[in-house]
């Protein structure tokens, strides 16, 4: 994380301290210096990270814990799936409360659930802990996003989110790296427990070092909790998302097709009510008037086969790696290595890449990241027997180099235009959809993989998952397409 911090400094005509020294002219309001802007990014590292270091340690987890497919999927996407329904809240209680007040509280819960992560004695204790683990990160990640917009202005404001946006990219890699690692390490004899129990250190530093350099923010007229919303949101992507993470391994029984049926009713439902309570003067969980500012509704747009396929992606190849060519999690891990150094490169020059050529950069984003996909596919199928890591090197660091040119500049599309006195709420429908899509793309595009695999094989179920995901960069290279020239 100090080296992302220190490769964004150059961005910078000033010195590395600009981002701490006040703006100029009245008031903005508080200030985040580089201490605090550390901070916060470390709170945000602990979260995304956990997303996916899990992704290795799953077949031992199967071994330890007799867990099965379907628990399986649990532990990978049920963290997200309470991630998603949450965050919106999150960044509420942010607004109200106070950003510094609820990343503490996050922080410490955060701490306390790896903690029964990491002792979990069972497979469905783990999943009940992972849940309550993505739970506390949906109160610490909007106050990360919030903090950053209400406290940084102009062009500082750009170059942290630059930041963020690197650090989310690089900590869904490491993870997966740094997950094989530690699995086989067994310190301790703790074995994938150490996945989890590795939070709690750096959790509490997190809280530490938030009481003395995050500065306290928060909206300038507190609103109410949008309880209706709250319920009806979470009703949707719930209803969403279980039936396609379970209902394969569950044989599609009835109630996994009623609560698909169930999803456009309460999702519209959703949309109606947060339109009526801010009609009447309310304060919705989703504002729509927000959702029409064409930055944030674009930059949505595009966040969905994203984060979707990333999730997906990375769900798919830590299976496809141990399972299909038997490898153990350090050697699956360090396969992934590519893409980090191609995803963390692009991170680099993106941002200035973005100053000289806007939105573009995203869309040459794209087109690099189905160069990478399609080169993938191609390996696996020209030569299935002879297909290893050191063969998808080539496919995976180009895949790592688009996504960095999409990621890195993401949230500044999104969030360039909303108020600060709404960033809670800005930052929670952000990180809703990048949540929410990352669950997505493991319920969909694991479940095809695991459903297809034993009968097609791996080489051929891994080229028709990488071929969905070369559709949504089309889709992402047609919405970039769409965006403002200029980012701020």
């Amino acid at each position: 994380m100090t080296q992302q911090l220190t490769a964004a400094e150059p961005l910078a005509p000033a010195s590395p301290a600009s981002l701490s020294s006040p703006p100029s002219g009245p008031s903005l309001g508080p200030s985040l210096g580089t201490a605090g802007l550390v901070t916060v990014l470390l709170g945000a590292f602990l979260p995304m990270l956990d997303f996916f270091i899990v992704n290795v340690a799953l077949p031992t987890i199967d071994q330890d814990l007799a867990a099965g497919p379907a628990v399986l999927e649990l532990v990978a996407a049920g963290y997200g799936i309470a991630f998603a329904v949450l965050l919106v809240l999150g960044g509420r209680l942010g607004d109200i409360f106070g950003r510094r007040r609820l990343f503490v509280a996050g922080a410490a819960a955060f701490a306390v659930t790896s903690l029964a992560c990491g002792l979990a004695p069972d497979a469905w204790s783990l999943v009940a802990a992972r849940a309550a683990q993505g739970a506390s990160a949906a109160l610490l990640i909007p106050q990360v996003l919030g903090t950053i917009t209400a406290a940084t202005h102009g062009a500082r404001r750009g170059r942290a989110l630059s930041v963020y946006g690197a650090v989310g990219g690089i900590s869904v890699v490491i993870g997966q790296v740094l997950g094989g690692m530690l699995v086989a390490a067994d310190l301790f004899g703790s074995g994938w427990r150490s996945v989890f129990l590795l939070n709690v250190p750096f959790a509490l530093l997190a809280l530490v070092l938030a009481l003395r350099f995050v500065p306290e923010s928060r909206a300038e007229q507190a609103a109410e909790v949008d309880v209706a919303g709250t319920v009806l949101l979470t009703a949707a992507l719930l209803a969403l998302l279980v039936p396609l993470m379970e209902g394969r391994a569950a044989g599609w029984p009835l109630w996994s097709w009623v609560l698909l049926a169930l999803f456009p009713l309460l999702a519209t439902a959703f949309a109606l009510v947060e339109r009526r309570t801010e009609r009447r003067g309310g304060t919705p969980l989703v504002p729509p008037t927000l959702l029409r500012i064409p930055e944030m509704r674009r930059g949505l747009g595009i966040a969905l086969p994203y984060f979707g396929g990333f999730g997906g992606f990375m769900f798919v190849i830590a299976v496809a790696l141990q399972q299909g060519l038997r490898l153990g999690p350090v050697a699956a891990g360090w396969a992934l290595v590519p893409m980090a150094v191609g995803y963390f490169t692009a991170s680099l020059s993106g941002p200035r890449l973005i100053g000289r050529f806007g939105s573009r950069v995203l869309t040459a984003g794209a087109a690099i990241q189905a160069a990478g996909l399609a080169t993938l596919a191609a390996t696996v199928l020209a030569d299935p027997d002879g297909f290893s890591a050191l063969r998808m090197a080539p496919g995976v660091a180009l895949a790592g180099i688009g996504q960095g040119l999409i990621g890195t500049p993401l949230f500044r599309v999104v969030l360039s235009k909303v108020p600060a006195a709404r960033a809670g709420v800005g930052s929670g429908v952000l990180a809703t959809g990048q949540q929410a899509s990352l669950a997505l793309g493991v319920a969909t595009l694991g479940s095809l993989y695991l459903s297809l695999s034993p009968t097609l094989g791996m080489a051929d179920t891994l080229a028709l998952c990488l071929g969905i995901q070369l559709l949504g960069s089309f889709t992402i290279f047609y919405l970039t397409t769409r965006l403002p020239r200029s980012i701020g």
